[in-house]
């Protein structure tokens, strides 16, 4: 199902596996992360178009909290503290495995002593076999630049077909119904988002590429800098304790 890791290959420079995005996905526009009436700076971590691209929990550790054959969960207590951010979460993930299929449940809760921006998403690298297509429908589509930020939101039904109809994209969609499948010659896949997961979603598959990343996120890219597009999709404004939660269930089809 997902792009298997090459032995010895680093987890978070490969096209392969799954990740988690938070408190933001996507990209900030150089870094930048106003709250309130101040501007916070986050590394560029993407130097080549200037942005803060995916977070920063997947570069931390996190604790197994329970485990067992088919169910585990993950904690994770972060902040942004080592880059001059006031930036605190407490971060869980749970997944589960059943004959139903996958079940992932995540939420991000504000560990801090102000308000703050959170935001998550998930980042699969889904195999693609010649002849995988793409299904979804969507009411917005945004056109980017050539740092793969939004300038544009556009009318669009989303996606049907082939590879001609997705391949090339790093593209945000809104309006998003939360489902999604992928029928591969020898698979296919039902995709079903809920909470913060349920209208917003990435789409990445790079041409003369084996991957398809169909992310559901929280959020526009660099909404936060983008006033205009936030309606579509904001990070959520949450107070000291407040929690955004997201779920996502995986199943095989027909």
């Amino acid at each position: 199902m997902l792009a298997p890791l090459p032995l010895g290959a680093d987890p978070n420079a490969s096209f392969a596996g799954a990740f988690l995005m938070a408190p933001w996905t996507n990209r900030l526009d150089e870094g930048r992360l106003p709250v309130g009436g101040t501007t916070w700076h986050l590394p560029v971590n993407r130097p080549s178009d200037e942005t803060a691209i995916h977070g920063l929990v997947r570069d931390a550790a996190w604790m197994v909290a329970e485990a067992d054959a088919s169910r585990a969960v993950l904690l994770q207590q972060g902040d942004a503290e080592q880059v001059g951010v006031p930036w605190h979460w407490q971060a869980r993930l749970e997944v589960a495995l059943s004959a139903a299929g996958l079940k992932l449940g995540v939420s991000m809760t504000n560990a801090g002593a102000q308000p703050f921006p959170f935001g998550c998403g998930w980042h699969p690298f889904f195999a693609r076999p010649a002849g995988t297509r793409l299904r979804f429908a969507a009411r917005t589509l945004f056109a980017r630049d050539a740092r793969c930020l939004p300038i544009a939101a556009q009318p669009s039904s989303g996606v049907d077909g082939a590879e001609p109809a997705y391949e090339g994209l790093d593209t945000h969609f809104a309006g998003w119904d939360g489902v999604a499948e992928i029928a591969r010659p020898d698979l296919a896949l039902r995709l079903e988002a809920s909470g913060a997961w349920g209208r917003n979603l990435q789409v990445f598959a790079p041409a003369g590429s084996h991957i398809l990343c169909v992310e559901p996120v929280s959020h526009v890219p660099d909404a936060p800098n983008r006033p205009d597009f936030a309606r579509f999709g904001p990070l959520g404004l949450l107070a000291p304790g407040g929690t955004l939660r997201a779920a996502l269930r995986i199943a095989a089809i027909g």
